[in-house]
């Protein structure tokens, strides 16, 4: 009996052990699953509000062709450009003004055409350059303030990196009728000078350096320039020639050497140069009788259309009848259009 009572006590206990080993291994378990939830939940990104999930396009790259007529385009060697500028001056006073003064009015133009062809190794450069003014003061009449026509062409061919053969023609003479005044205003005005009279016709040919866009130098080693007269009123009661031309004839040409350098290019912030300087070397006469002439026009932009410009001319040439250098200068603000 007592055997019998300590085997039920054993298994009892045996029974209890199980039980509580069981119980213990699914804590463990719950616990763990919980450890793991937790962590995931706390790296979990929420998707926004109503998104509808939608799976990611796949990124392809591929070479895709171009028809050929999409490509259907023409290319232009030329260049133009129109340049138009007006001033106008203007002063008045009464009878009565302590200071004195007279009354005037002044007005210039200018107008510039530029066509330019460039297709390697050949280029052709065409400018037209006109310029015309004038001023009228109270009692002594309208005077000429600027006259001028100057159109100039050359053709080239590439030798070399900055070298060139060339081939120019220019033409230069003016509008109207050209006088001198009697300081005290008393005798007549004289007429010196009127359309084609002078006329200048230059043929040129040699070799020109370019080393830059905005500057050239043309060595026209082979020059022929006819110098016209076609008014006879010009020529002065016993006076033999004008500008080189004996009385009763109306041309003369001389065989040269002609250089000329051109110098184009903005110098500044809205400020530009242009300065032309032509030395012409006759033939057969003495050096004295060498022909200096400078250009320049100094332009700045005040904007769009408004521009101050000065702008002067140095001329030496015996031809005319004056063995001194001679000059004109203006300074001039107006309006500047340039197109395109």
């Amino acid at each position: 009996m007592f055997k019998t009572g300590i085997k039920l006590i054993f298994l009892l206990a045996l029974i209890y052990s199980a039980t509580a080993y069981g119980q213990t291994t699914d804590t463990l378990k719950k616990d763990t699953v919980k450890i793991d939830t937790a962590l995931l939940n706390k790296y979990r990104i929420d998707s926004r509000r109503n998104a509808i999930p939608v799976p990611p396009a796949p990124l392809q790259i591929r070479q895709e062709l171009i028809p050929v007529t999409m490509l259907d385009y023409k290319v232009s060697y030329w260049r133009k450009s129109i340049t138009f500028g007006l001033n106008f001056n203007q002063s008045a006073f009464t009878n009565n003004y302590s200071a004195g003064g007279v009354s005037s009015i002044a007005i210039g133009s200018n107008f510039i055409y530029h066509t330019e062809y460039n297709k390697a190794p050949f280029s052709y450069v065409s400018e037209l350059n006109l310029q015309y003014g004038k001023s009228k003061n109270k009692g002594l009449g309208s005077r000429k303030t600027n006259d001028r026509i100057f159109w100039d062409n050359k053709l080239a061919t590439q030798m070399a990196k900055h070298w060139f053969f060339f081939g120019a023609l220019s033409f230069e003479s003016q509008f109207d009728k050209g006088y001198t005044y009697d300081p005290n205003n008393v005798l007549p005005p004289t007429l010196i000078s009127n359309f084609m009279a002078p006329g200048y016709l230059t043929e040129s040919v040699g070799f020109e350096y370019k080393p830059a866009s905005y500057f050239d130098l043309r060595l026209g080693t082979g020059t022929a320039r006819q110098t016209f007269v076609l008014d006879d009123a010009i020529f002065a009661p016993g006076q033999t020639d004008a500008f080189g031309v004996k009385r009763g004839r109306t041309t003369r040409t001389d065989i040269a050497f002609q250089a000329v350098a051109i110098l184009d290019k903005d110098i500044a912030k809205n400020m530009h140069l242009n300065a032309r300087y032509e030395m012409f070397v006759p033939y057969g006469q003495p050096l004295s009788y060498t022909r200096h002439r400078l250009d320049a026009v100094l332009a700045a932009k005040v904007n769009r259309l408004v521009n101050v410009s000065l702008n002067g001319t140095l001329l030496f040439d015996k031809n005319t009848g004056i063995n001194d250098i001679q000059g004109t200068e203006g300074l001039a603000l107006g309006v500047l259009y340039k197109f395109p």
